[in-house]
């Protein structure tokens, strides 16, 4: 085999349609699709949820070793991304087809279930949060109140049941019935402008404390006092990791680009931005709220600032923030979707050419999201373990693996270095972690 060859991609320039499979996308491939859009929408599949607790890392490892982690997480991702690229073809140009080609129908089934779970996780987070931002949360002494009860009161239409209600039937049900990912690239411009302003916001914010003497001087490195402190440092590695979870939308957002290579430019140019955005949110966050940052930021920003500007900034905070996730809410949903269909019908027609069984999916998983983000109020903790399992799983366990099997003998001797180091810091951190939590909960 010739050099030229061993790391080249498998899949051509210019992929042919492959209607027939149940592992492909059902987008098309004609290249109608923009690098642009592609920015905006692997950008808004980025920057969901993770942004909040973004803060609060730096809270726990420092300012300095937090932002070298962002960097050096959105650097392993890159990796990924652009292994799971290499390692897709013409037959194969789903990840869950990428898996299933290196591992079999086990390796297919292991990576749906995996993004399930997290994408559902993900969308319960969402609905829980523009739930408490726009009706409130918590009872008593702690009780939270929303946008809307802080502007009219208390009333039966602002109660979080029905506010997430009229959202996931007059808001997000809209959204979700598009049947290809580039039909959202509107929304994710949107959903982008909409966390630029978070990030404004929130640096002026900050700014104003500083020169106001307000703000307290945030700690660079952690502080160890015991054993129990130390290990706390990799529990946000998983909060990071999952901030970066991405991977399940390369296959349908680069599908509909002429050529993988406008997807590499696409990943790499959407890394660096939302990188930018975590530093600024994460500094200035912690800037701004000092030790007493919360793991939701939006918490926060509850406090009352002493000025009119301030309570006006608040409400703006929260609510941008709250439709920037309902604009997210279907690019995660579409990626659910699809790889639960391929699990449950793995040998029907693509998904979007079957009207009934399409409409009949996006149903369900909007019934199911809402009954348990009405039933269970805060899943914190569930969010910290699925980033240091299934997060983990997605990001850089399974694209190392894909390079180790190497079924179509293309990997360097630099990919699967980088494939072991990527496995190896993994597993380490997400069993540190996970013990870290176990131990913390069984304390409390």
């Amino acid at each position: 085999m010739e050099d030229t060859g061993i790391s080249s991609p498998l899949l051509p320039e210019h992929r042919k349609q492959n209607g027939c499979s149940s592992n492909t996308t059902s987008s098309s491939t004609n290249g109608s699709a923009s690098i642009s859009g592609a920015v905006f929408n692997v950008s808004t599949s980025i920057v969901g949820a993770g942004i909040m607790s973004i803060p609060a890392t730096l809270k726990v490892l420092g300012v300095i070793p937090a932002i070298g982690l962002i960097l050096i997480i959105a650097i392993l991702a890159d990796i990924s991304a652009d292994f799971l690229l290499r390692f897709t073809n013409s037959e194969k140009s789903t990840y869950a087809g990428v898996m299933g080609d290196s591992f079999g129908r086990v390796g297919s089934i292991m990576l749906q279930i995996c993004v399930m779970i997290t994408n559902l996780g993900c969308l319960i987070i969402y609905l829980i949060i523009i739930g408490d931002v726009l009706s409130g949360t918590g009872e008593g002494s702690a009780m939270h109140f929303g946008v809307l009860r802080e502007w009219f009161g208390v009333h039966w239409w602002n109660s979080r049941a029905f506010v997430i209600l009229f959202t996931l039937v007059f808001v997000l049900l809209p959204l979700v019935l598009f049947k290809r990912v580039e039909s959202l690239r509107f929304t994710s411009a949107i959903s982008i402008a909409l966390a630029v302003v978070f990030v404004v916001i929130s640096t002026v914010m900050a700014i104003s404390a500083l020169w106001q003497g307000k703000t307290n001087s945030p700690k660079l490195v952690p502080e160890l006092v015991n054993k129990a402190s130390f290990f706390e440092l990799f529990t946000a590695v998983p909060v990071i990791v999952g901030a970066f979870t991405f991977h399940f939308n390369v296959h349908p957002i680069g599908a509909e680009l002429g050529k993988p290579s406008d997807m590499v430019t696409a990943v790499r140019i959407s890394l660096v931005f939302c990188s930018a955005i975590y530093i600024f949110v994460g500094f200035f966050g912690y800037l701004l709220f000092g030790e007493s940052i919360m793991p939701d930021i939006l918490v926060n920003f509850d406090q009352n600032f002493g000025s009119a500007v301030g309570s006006i900034l608040n409400d703006v905070v929260r609510l941008s923030f709250a439709l920037h996730l309902m604009l997210v809410f279907p690019l995660l949903n579409f990626s659910l979707r699809i790889n639960l269909d391929g699990l449950l019908f793995p040998k029907c027609r693509p998904l979007a050419s079957h009207r009934i069984r399409f409409i009949l999916l996006t149903c369900l998983l909007l019934v199911l999201v809402y009954i348990i983000a009405i039933a269970i109020p805060n899943i914190w903790y569930f969010f910290q373990f699925m980033g240091s399992t299934t997060g983990l799983c997605i990001a850089f366990i399974f694209p190392g693996a894909i390079v180790l099997r190497d079924v179509h003998g293309i990997s360097t001797t630099k990919d699967k270095t980088l494939a072991v180091l990527m496995i190896g810091l993994a597993v380490i951190t997400s069993s540190i972690a996970i013990f870290s939590n176990i131990t913390s909960l069984v304390a409390r």
